[in-house]
């Protein structure tokens, strides 16, 4: 076991760990804080892939930009007990929970049964691999569809926010 797969473990553990600490948090902002450690949790298992930018991106645009907007918001809501409530079990909870497991559970059968790949990466594909032209070039010809659908996307729930949220235009 080399050093990169302890590295890879360990970031993946405390990826699941904060995940699922960003789910049962009673608190809010820990749920935020705690989506912001996956975030660097999941960038430092983007470094071992080689995906360097991914990881560059991952810090700067999610755990910088966007959970800062995020906490901001919740600390705006100034969300106090009385309006958090007790946790209870409700129809939804069960069925969310047990949707979960069986997520888990088929994910942890497609893995055991996944076909062993070795590397496949070429000498020239591993050089440019994750490099912001590599990055660039795919995003612009191959993924162009998927990428201008997922931006009208985002200005369309920007339009739709400012909507929602002034009730006078």
């Amino acid at each position: 076991m080399n050093v990169e797969l302890v590295l890879f473990f360990v970031f993946a553990v405390a990826t699941l760990l904060s995940a699922g600490l960003v789910i049962f948090a009673k608190n809010p902002i820990n749920s935020a804080m705690s989506l912001v450690a996956s975030f660097f949790f999941l960038a430092g298992i983007y470094v071992l892939l080689w995906a360097h930018t991914i990881a560059a991106l991952q810090v700067l645009v999610y755990a910088g930009a966007i959970m800062v907007l995020f906490l901001f918001v919740i600390m705006l809501l100034n969300l106090g007990e009385t309006e958090l409530g007790a946790p209870r079990l409700t129809l939804s909870r069960i069925a969310g929970g047990l949707a979960a497991l069986g997520l888990f559970a088929g994910l942890a059968l497609a893995i055991a049964h996944a076909p062993q790949v070795a590397g496949v990466m070429d000498a020239g594909s591993a050089a440019s691999f994750g490099t912001l032209r590599a990055l660039g070039v795919d995003l612009y010809t191959r993924w162009l569809f998927p990428f201008e659908a997922v931006s009208l996307l985002l200005l369309v729930s920007m339009v739709g926010a400012v909507v929602v949220s002034k009730s006078r235009i």
